[in-house]
């Protein structure tokens, strides 16, 4: 895993050249971008190449997407998802990717170089496959008999990317590729981003693994905690040396080895790192109100909450400020 903008580059073997990214997503529709958020947050360098061609353009509103309970446009929330995969740290490519292609990335260590319509080719450690609109990117990755599959419709035969050959998690016979979409979770905006995160997961946890975690240690979860939840006990780092030791007693790496004791830190401080005090929940919250109401129509804000409550809201430096011309 890389640290924001910085570059690694192996040094495994001759010809060795920059790793550009921890995974590349193909498409940022609410698959792609549920995965590219999941997978940012967990601190992979993601990029997603995306031009706006994702299936849910077709869609007049969606009604059933849970927590909008009026309904939300497909330009809002399609606006929403890449707001949040920028936030998580991921980046947004404005371009089409044309053909992904395995590299010998040297001895456990998968590479791809994805190649776009415009753009200049990057590598990753991994690619999710995250778009309907044309598969032929993938072609050469695999038989082209085991990733596809032929319909006769009408007389016409027709060839459609196998939503069979993903495992239920995304994972392939590809090392490295990983399909969330098309598959049979993306008939619906809701399922389509839960497939997303749960492909992330399995990418994040391979990534671990890769890393030199242990399955077992190496699945993790995307939670935070109100600090106020722990108590005592768990203040004491050494408690969480216990239950971490205690968990994986049966881990196939030596416990008094640096292999367990690096993982062993690094997993106690995130779980430490899901707790966060009330003051950290009250700014995110107000942060989280912000993002939604920058997609919010004025007119709807006033016949929701009326002008008098909408003025009341302001201070006499917000309204000043307003007269003088600077908010």
């Amino acid at each position: 895993m890389s640290d924001g903008d910085d570059r690694e580059e192996t040094d495994r073997g001759e010809g060795a050249e920059e790793i550009d990214y921890d995974a590349v997503v193909v498409g940022g529709g609410p698959a792609g971008c549920s995965a590219a958020v999941f997978a940012a947050r967990e601190g992979l360098d993601v990029a997603v190449f995306d031009r706006g061609r994702s299936s849910i353009a077709r869609c007049a509103h969606l009604g059933n997407y849970l927590g909008f309970p009026g309904g939300i446009d497909v330009e809002t929330f399609y606006d929403l998802a890449h707001e949040h995969v920028e936030r998580a740290g991921a980046e947004l490519v404005d371009d089409l990717v044309e053909s992904a292609e395995k590299r010998d990335g040297g001895e456990a260590e998968t590479r791809f170089r994805v190649t776009p319509q415009e753009g200049e080719p990057v590598t990753a450690r991994r690619v999710v496959a995250a778009t309907r609109y044309g598969d032929e990117y993938l072609r050469g990755l695999d038989d082209d008999d085991a990733m596809f599959e032929t319909h006769d419709h009408g007389g016409e035969v027709h060839e459609h990317f196998d939503r069979e050959y993903a495992d239920p998690d995304g994972a392939t016979p590809v090392d490295g590729l990983y399909v969330a979409t098309p598959s049979e979770a993306d008939r619906q905006v809701v399922t389509a981003a839960g497939r997303g995160a749960r492909v992330a997961r399995r990418v994040v946890t391979d990534a671990r693994i890769d890393d030199g975690w242990w399955p077992a240690a190496a699945e993790g979860v995307d939670w935070v905690r109100r600090e106020a939840e722990r108590d005592e006990e768990w203040a004491d780092r050494e408690r969480w040396v216990e239950w971490f030791d205690d968990r994986h007693a049966d881990a196939p790496v030596d416990p008094d080895g640096e292999r367990f004791a690096r993982v062993r830190e690094a997993a106690i401080d995130e779980a430490l790192s899901a707790y966060v005090d009330a003051d950290e929940v009250e700014a995110r919250t107000a942060e989280g109100r912000r993002a939604l109401a920058g997609h919010i129509d004025p007119d709807a804000a006033v016949d929701a909450h009326g002008a008098d409550a909408l003025l009341d809201a302001m201070d006499d430096e917000d309204i000043a400020a307003y007269a003088e011309g600077t908010r």
